[in-house]
């Protein structure tokens, strides 16, 4: 409740919060919607359909938001498979009073297949998805793969955060096309770049940080998430947003420390230097310049998490840290003679820099991508 309490005191256009898996967020974002409106009904599963919009002071997605909605596997014919919603303000709103069932699908196919569609039932109460194979054929109910399910909900949130914004540029309440959206103060966005591969994750980023930036009114925006390159983009694409790191301390109490400067955008190489490596390693092609790459990347990694010696991060590796560290400084360090030139890695050497890797990507906060099915 103290970091919701501070990112409300804050009383700052856009909050950008970066935390590792398992640190909270989806908690954070309950608490905050609670201190921001203690008496209003959720519109979790739990309490679809008891709440109106427009007593809504915050909309918020999370992880509960895709709880609205759910499989019917047809478990006994094999064939019907279908995506219920269950009765709630939201989709009422944007799907039976806006028709925004279009923008729905357009939105969805841009993250997901231009050939993979939504079809919604009449009532709005269940959608189908069909695949068109360029021809006259088509393959129908599909069940969609928990990446496209997590794309296909964002789409709706995307639909209503777009007319709750475009309804909310208009200055004068009386001259607003709806009063749905008028006790408004806050949109809070926790992570919907599950499963999405780095194109698709950077178009969705770069498209809500164009939102969030076309709000004129007085709206306030708190977007959470544990992938680098989703905070590296929405950090350079809007202008300035108060910036956290979210971490758990050693009592088991959180810490909101607001980061500056340059610690906000290294965000893009360290995505850039994780793959070289990664695909050196693949290959076997690892060179005494990756050693170089290695260090920048546990620098980096350091710089942003406030540790004083990026020596300090070979704390949690397996081995004998003074000999990486050595090993690393040789082969990393700059030398101007000839003579100075050290031998190309050996096995073991080579070992190291996978090893070395692991340690980051396991222990220091790293997205670890998952396949993507279709």
């Amino acid at each position: 409740m103290d970091i919701a309490q501070q990112l409300k005191d804050a009383n700052k256009k856009v909050q950008l919060i970066y935390a590792f898996n398992s640190m909270g967020k989806t908690r954070l974002s309950r608490e905050f919607k609670s201190l921001i409106s203690p008496d209003a009904t959720d519109v979790e599963a739990e309490d679809a359909g008891r709440s109106e919009l427009a007593s809504k002071r915050i909309l918020y997605y999370n992880a509960f938001t895709e709880d609205l909605f759910y499989w019917d596997n047809d478990l006994d014919g094999d064939a019907e498979r279908k995506l219920e919603i269950r009765p709630n303000a939201f989709t009422e709103w944007v799907l039976k009073e806006q028709g925004q069932d279009q923008n729905i699908i357009t939105s969805f196919q841009r993250y997901a297949d231009e050939k993979l569609t939504p079809h919604f039932d009449e009532s709005f109460s269940e959608v189908r998805f069909t695949f068109e194979r360029g021809t006259d054929e088509r393959t129908d109910n599909i069940k969609v793969s928990k990446g496209e399910e997590s794309s296909f909900v964002w789409s709706v949130f995307y639909s209503l955060l777009e007319l709750a914004i475009e309804t909310l540029n208009v200055s004068e309440p009386g001259d607003r096309d709806t009063d749905q959206f008028n006790k408004l103060e806050y949109i809070f966005i926790d992570d919907p770049v599950s499963s999405l591969d780095e194109n698709h994750l950077i178009e969705l980023a770069v498209n809500l940080a164009e939102l969030i930036k076309s709000s004129q009114s007085e709206l306030k925006f708190v977007v959470t998430t544990h992938n680098p390159l989703f905070y590296n983009v929405l950090y350079s694409e809007i202008n300035k947003p108060s910036a956290y790191l979210l971490e758990q301390l050693e009592d088991g109490t959180f810490n909101l420390d607001e980061k500056q400067g340059d610690s906000n955008r290294s965000f893009s190489y360290h995505l850039h230097l994780k793959q070289t490596l990664e695909k050196a390693i693949a290959e076997n092609q690892i060179e005494k310049y990756h050693f170089t790459l290695l260090r920048n990347l546990y620098e980096k990694t350091a710089s942003f998490l406030g540790y004083e010696k990026w020596s300090d991060l070979l704390d949690t590796a397996e081995g004998d840290k003074e000999g990486y560290l050595k090993r690393i400084i040789q082969f990393s360090s700059h030398r101007s003679l000839s003579s100075d030139e050290v031998a190309p890695p050996t096995e073991p050497e080579k070992q190291m820099v996978r090893l070395l890797l692991d340690n980051l990507l396991n222990n220091y906060g790293f997205l670890q991508q998952e396949e993507h099915s279709g």
